[in-house]
């Protein structure tokens, strides 16, 4: 199996991490990126193999970006991707997790691919639990320490399962925060929605955005949407 996965501007080794790239963390990245304004400092929580920091930091020439992850090897390996890629003067890898993070600095955008599910069966694989499997404690850190490290008209942004988002939001653990765009992901424009992105910001306001995002427009070829995100980092597009 082929660890290293090419981008236009950088590659990432996958060799030893319990998550590999997938379709969501690369949609998470590249609508962060779009955010307007030019943040100066961004933090990916739970970085995995650093795929989307990189990203990040390809669209925001000016931006430093730090990245965490509890699991070891993940760090290990996001360190080295970051190192060997052409932004390493601006990013840095933390081996910490969101609960035990110190609070050095605010952040104008922060994102999280987090774990999917909660109180699931769990994966024998014990790093692929820690990667995969949620709780809701582990949840609720989140949100807070995201407030906490938030710059005031910084956002949040978070990539997570319809039911998980449902119920979270429900128990409104995002209460210190505004939902203020989703984005519902669709393989097909006619399928339901398998994922969705929030962005949060602080404070209170009216605006709430909803679209809808679809891969592909038929069976074996993508969408107009999904390549002109894409194609500033995809080889094929």
């Amino acid at each position: 199996m082929n660890e290293i996965f090419r981008f236009k501007q950088f590659e990432v080794d996958q060799q030893g991490c319990a998550m590999r790239i997938n379709t969501d963390g690369v949609l998470l990245g590249a609508f962060a990126a779009l955010q307007h304004g030019e943040p100066k400092r961004i933090l990916d929580i739970g970085t995995g193999t650093g795929v989307i920091a990189l990203m990040l930091a390809q669209r925001n020439r000016q931006a430093f970006v730090d990245a965490i992850d509890i699991d070891e090897q993940a760090f290990v390996r996001s360190q080295a991707n970051f190192r060997n890629g052409p932004f390493a003067e601006r990013m840095n890898a933390f081996h910490v997790g969101v609960r035990e993070m110190e609070i050095r600095c605010v952040y104008d955008l922060i994102v999280s691919n987090p774990p999917f599910f909660i109180d699931s069966l769990k994966n024998i694989d014990n790093r692929k639990t820690l990667s995969r499997h949620g709780s809701l404690s582990f949840y609720k850190s989140l949100f807070e320490k995201s407030a906490q490290v938030l710059a005031d008209d910084g956002s949040f942004v978070i990539v997570w399962p319809i039911d998980i988002r449902n119920r979270l939001i429900g128990l409104r653990y995002a209460s210190g925060m505004h939902n203020y765009r989703e984005i519902f992901i669709q393989s097909f424009p006619e399928s339901e929605p398998f994922r969705v992105i929030s962005f949060f910001s602080k404070g209170k306001s009216s605006s709430y955005f909803k679209e809808i995002f679809y891969i592909y427009k038929e069976r074996g070829k993508y969408s107009v949407k999904y390549v002109e995100l894409l194609k500033d980092f995809f080889l094929n597009f």
